[in-house]
């Protein structure tokens, strides 16, 4: 009995230590190691806590600012209302469809986009980085086209490939294409020389060099393209779904827009912007599981 009650107050001791950790309240072991903090970005911890923090103030001034009426409902409604609308789209729908079908065609179009972008765009930058014959054929094509917003391309779209779920799975694919080209050949520009140099001094291949240096060196640099295609295909839905889309956050948001519906517009950006943040998390989980040596040399 005594040897239960000994062992109880570690337990609750790692808990309340672990959690202060989680909260960004506490270094880690990893980063109690390091002797010099500014300018080394694997030193800053979560900050949760201030994130939470920051949630609870803004939604607190949102409240205050409805019930004391200090902005007008045509510019920004107050929370009741819209708390009240999501209450309406969640167990009526919008448009005779339910709430959760335009959010899930919504994502699907956006991981579509991004899934093809990087079917194409990561070999393509690959191989950008590592010839220069290939760089040289698609470096002024990607220059070209990567400044110019996916929004002036939907008439060519349209003529393209009608007003389908095809054309607008492109225009979000076009989205995603030359961040990841670029993300993919930047990761093989940031390679060591020396660490390849090393792999052929021990008899490595090419395909041994590429497999176990460029590419596990590159992923960082792929990751974080990954999570601007995100965010960018996330912005470039609204515009993707203008294209005779009946479904879709953006298409939700568009035709809320046009009868004024200033609580549904903010129901809609709120959920791509939750929407947005998951996946980033997601990934921000998938590259610390992953890519443990990332920022470590």
């Amino acid at each position: 009995m005594s040897d239960q009650n000994s062992t109880q107050p570690p337990i609750k001791k790692v808990s309340k230590h672990a959690m202060l950790i989680w909260l960004g309240l506490r270094d880690n072991s990893f980063t109690r190691q390091k002797t010099v903090k500014f300018g080394d970005s694997s030193a800053i911890n979560s900050g949760r806590v201030y994130s939470i923090v920051t949630v609870i103030s803004l939604i607190s001034l949102w409240t205050i600012s409805s019930i004391f009426e200090w902005v007008q409902p045509f510019f920004w409604p107050p929370i009741d209302d819209v708390i009240s609308r999501f209450i309406k789209l969640f167990t009526e729908g919008f448009r005779n469809i339910a709430l959760w079908d335009h959010v899930s065609i919504s994502v699907y179009r956006v991981l579509s986009g991004v899934f093809y972008g990087s079917l194409v765009g990561i070999p393509l930058g690959l191989a950008m980085g590592l010839s220069s014959v290939i760089r040289g054929m698609f470096d002024p094509v990607i220059e070209f086209m990567r400044p110019i917003p996916p929004l002036a391309l939907i008439p060519l779209v349209i003529l393209w490939f009608g007003i389908d779920e095809t054309a607008k799975i492109y225009l979000l694919f076009l989205a995603s294409l030359f961040i990841m080209v670029i993300a993919a050949r930047s990761g093989v520009s940031s390679v060591s020389v020396s660490k390849v140099h090393a792999a052929y001094m021990l008899g490595a291949t090419k395909w041994q060099v590429l497999r176990h240096v460029i590419i596990p060196n590159a992923m960082p640099e792929i990751f974080t393209g990954w999570r601007i295609s995100m965010g960018v295909c996330w912005g470039t839905v609204v515009a993707a779904e203008l294209v005779a889309a009946d479904r879709g956050l953006g298409s939700m948001i568009m035709i809320a827009k046009n009868f004024l519906q200033t609580d549904t517009v903010v129901i809609g950006i709120a959920l791509i912007g939750l929407i947005g943040y998951s996946i980033e998390l997601i990934m921000r989980a998938l590259e610390k599981r992953f890519l443990p040596w990332k920022g470590k040399g």
